[in-house]
């Protein structure tokens, strides 16, 4: 079985291309034009075990708001239409993951439902040239768009890329671990018998 998507989000603001496949080995071709950003959806690629590609190119003469936003939903929009109809998967995951002082949990649930809570603190506006408010917003538009619960909350940290890279390994993890197939019979793993209603 092999669960991909490529997905193509083009605006007056934005020029974004995704390609993921989830039974994939951890390769990764990231081009944003923010590198914190790219560093950091690599996370994403490598520690979820899947291929991913990111080539995006956007407004950035005036920030970085529509490329981080843009970047997200689209690859939201590739991870819900490469699980299909969600059949057997194992659906909800957590986990906990230390960056040297950093320690960061996330847990999700592919539910079909978006919804986020995001409790990451940052003691600067930058990280290299990535607005650290945008972290959040990123992870708000990749689970709106994927059409997922997502919760991080950090434990502890102070340098504010060790926190930002903890948060991306750790929803990098679970979203290992939740989009495993678990069930040999397909089914869906919930009392409703779907996730796409």
């Amino acid at each position: 079985m092999t669960r991909e998507a490529t997905v193509r989000r083009e605006t007056k603001e934005t020029s974004i291309e995704v390609v993921l496949r989830l039974e994939g080995g951890g390769r990764v071709d990231v081009t944003t034009g923010i590198g914190m950003l790219n560093h950091m959806i690599e996370q994403l690629g490598r520690h979820g075990g899947f291929d991913l590609k990111v080539h995006a190119d956007g407004d950035l003469h005036v920030d970085a708001h529509h490329t981080v936003e843009d970047i997200g939903l689209a690859l939201g929009k590739a991870l819900n239409e490469a699980l299909g109809d969600r059949a057997g998967i194992a659906r909800m995951a957590d986990r906990t993951v230390p960056l040297d002082e950093a320690l960061v949990h996330a847990a999700l649930d592919l539910s079909g439902r978006p919804y986020t809570d995001i409790g990451l603190r940052f003691s600067a506006g930058m990280a290299g040239e990535l607005p650290t408010p945008l972290v959040a917003h990123f992870f708000e538009s990749f689970a709106q768009e994927g059409r997922f619960a997502l919760h991080l909350r950090q434990l502890a940290g102070e340098n504010d890329h060790h926190i930002m890279e903890s948060a991306f390994k750790a929803t990098a993890r679970a979203l290992r671990d939740a989009v495993a197939v678990i069930e040999a019979e397909g089914g869906a793993p919930s009392t409703k018998g779907t996730l796409s209603a």
